[in-house]
């Protein structure tokens, strides 16, 4: 069948008409505003139609202009064109049970579960990715319970998509004022400021030599506390 008058799916792929286009093609007299007036009180708002404003292009310039409009359904439209007194009344009422039925067909009604599934997939996984930084976080908190070497910490911001290795890790902790930059005995350990934050831990390890001394070897270890907050810095934030 022709298409007589437009007729579109909302958000819940439902069948609805412009009330502007069942004016125009049912070839109405009075002016849009007062034929609303007069009609629409035998609709219910919010189930029968809605109000939506659309935008008219004014001239061949390009200007537009917003204009009221309303976004009926189909049974509302049928009532509409039945009750429009016109010669076109009829044909256009005629026009919507026929898309109606073929609205209700089979085919389209699997057509529309299937897109209605496809985008709860997209909005689920939307709202994972949404979730990432939070699930992460979490996953930081389960494993933080005993210190890491800023190596492993690497590693874990690595696998949750932060792309950065030990080096860069070290080199951006020092440039950030997390470990201490300046060479010597104390290059790389942690910061007053991180010790004073609980971010940083120092494993002293005794090695002894062969020839009876021993020497300390120092490594900064991520706390617990610190691999809360890096996560939450490099995963959630995306700096430290």
């Amino acid at each position: 069948m022709n298409q007589l008058i437009t007729v579109t799916l909302n958000d819940n792929q439902e069948p609805i008409v412009s009330a502007r286009d069942l004016h125009k093609g049912l070839k109405i007299k009075t002016r849009f505003s007062q034929w609303v007036d007069q009609n629409f009180k035998i609709l219910e708002e919010g189930y029968d139609f809605s109000s939506v404003v659309t935008t008219t292009q004014l001239n061949q310039y390009g200007g537009t202009k917003q204009i009221q409009d309303y976004a009926l359904s189909l049974d509302a439209a049928k009532n509409l064109a039945m009750i429009s007194k016109t010669d076109e009344g009829a044909k256009v009422r005629k026009y919507f049970i026929q898309v109606e039925k073929d609205f209700n067909s089979p085919e389209k009604i699997m057509a529309r579960a299937l897109l209605m599934a496809d985008k709860k997939v997209h909005k689920l996984e939307a709202q994972i990715e949404a979730d990432r930084p939070k699930v992460l976080f979490a996953d930081a908190v389960s494993a933080s319970k005993a210190s890491i070497l800023v190596g492993d910490m690497a590693k874990f911001l690595k696998q949750n998509g932060y792309e950065i290795g030990q080096n860069r890790l070290f080199a951006l902790l020092r440039e950030k004022g997390y470990l201490i930059s300046r060479k010597g005995t104390s290059y790389n350990m942690p910061t007053q400021k991180s010790m004073e934050l609980g971010l940083f831990e120092i494993k002293e390890t005794a090695i002894p030599h062969s020839d009876g001394h021993v020497t300390i070897n120092k490594t900064p270890k991520v706390t617990g506390k610190g691999q809360v907050y890096f996560t939450k810095k490099f995963l959630g934030d995306g700096v430290a």
